[in-house]
């Protein structure tokens, strides 16, 4: 998108130097204390919102400005005709998104957008302003769950507002970076937009890294047999659709930017930064896309696993069954065959007087040698039945 003010032109060594300062976080905090502190909270006052995170005006890449409301900005920026505006906030009242809107020419629809949220990631363009949308993520170590914000960007010729709703990103880190390599702002607000895309994109890595460590712990937890591994890996599938529906988009998005770098008239060094970034943001889509399908394999080997274990189980007590029938068989059968001579022992031991073999002088070899056949008998048939 081509600056409708002039800007001076800065070297090509400069601006690469300039590049890889920016793009390259601190290692440790900055300690001169005439930096400007990143997104410093607003002051307590009844004139300027809460959600307004920091507004301020540029020059020549330099800072001239930090102006304490949105009435400020829009007089300081009129009076500048070289300035650029930068606007950042924090889920804004509709009262300031209208302002915003009547300031600086928004289209309705993309106000409407900013206001409502839970957008998908996109790019409209409307006339001199580009309206983006990106999903911005973390990973929190605690919980072991990815945390998604949404960050609406507002980018015109003299201006970039940027709305965010979520945590993340960390846009305070970007302005000052931004601040620390005036060579980058002289390229307008394009630079900026890139330079949050490249900020976006980059909070992505620990969420990937992040990732894969779970994805690890679980293919361990499920040849371990844990019995909560299915939860896990349902959860973690959940935050890969929408981890998927913030990177995929992307990809797109940043490829239309590029058809655009010479109706636009977009610097060589911004070009050269963008592909960049979408060689990054493909290189995440693809790791996403190969989570899905791993923890897609993992919960099928889950299953079998699982049915596994269940067949085992159930055939572990099918032999249970199987060898207590056997137990009952063997008792059943001594039983029967105690249950013989039992009988007729009980009968003859009753004393009734008319009981014919009582005066018989083989009565009672003939009772023994009964009960000695009957349980003999039982014991053959038994045991040709393997009961015994």
């Amino acid at each position: 998108m081509a600056d409708r003010r002039a800007r001076p032109a800065a070297s090509k060594g400069a601006r690469k130097s300039a590049w890889r300062r920016a793009l390259t976080p601190p290692s440790t905090p900055p300690t001169d204390s005439a930096a400007p502190s990143p997104e410093p909270a607003a002051p307590a006052s009844a004139e300027r919102a809460p959600s307004v995170v920091e507004a301020a005006l540029y020059q020549d890449g330099v800072r001239v400005s930090s102006p304490a409301t949105l009435a400020d900005t829009y007089r300081e920026l009129r009076e500048a005709p070289a300035g650029m505006a930068w606007i950042g906030l924090a889920r804004p009242t509709e009262g300031e998104l209208l302002s915003l809107a009547a300031e600086f020419d928004l289209h309705p629809l993309a106000v409407e957008d900013a206001m409502e949220a839970h957008q998908r990631p996109k790019l409209e363009r409307y006339g001199d302003t580009l309206f983006v949308v990106l999903r911005a993520a973390r990973y929190l170590d605690a919980p072991e769950e990815v945390d998604f914000g949404e960050l609406h960007v507002f980018v015109g010729p003299d201006f970039v507002i940027t709305v965010r709703h979520g945590a993340a990103p960390d846009l305070s880190a970007v302005r000052h970076r931004m601040e620390e390599t005036p060579e980058l702002l002289k390229l307008g607000p394009e630079a900026v937009l890139y330079a949050i895309l490249d900020a976006v994109v980059d909070g992505y890595v620990p969420v990937v890294a992040g990732v894969q460590n779970d994805v690890d712990e679980i293919e361990t937890e499920v040849f371990r047999g844990d019995p909560e591994v299915s939860r896990r890996i349902y959860e973690l599938s959940r935050e890969m659709v929408e981890f998927q529906r913030a990177t995929r988009p992307l990809v797109g998005m940043l490829h239309g930017l590029m058809a655009g770098f010479a109706k636009y008239e977009t610097d060589e060094e911004l070009q050269r930064y963008l592909r960049d970034v979408a060689d990054h943001v493909t290189h995440t889509s693809e790791r996403v896309d190969t989570f899905r399908q791993a923890l897609t394999d993992i919960l099928t080997v889950n299953a079998t696993l699982v049915t596994q274990q269940q067949n085992a189980e159930m055939r572990a007590l099918a032999e249970a069954g199987f060898e207590q029938n056997e137990e009952i068989k063997k008792i059943s059968s001594w039983a029967a065959i105690l249950f013989a001579p039992t009988l007729v022992g009980t009968i003859y031991g009753m004393n009734f007087e008319d009981m014919p073999e009582l005066g018989w002088s083989f009565g009672y070899p003939f009772a023994i040698g009964l009960m000695g056949v009957v349980c003999v008998s039982l014991y053959v048939i038994f045991k040709r039945r393997d009961w015994l």
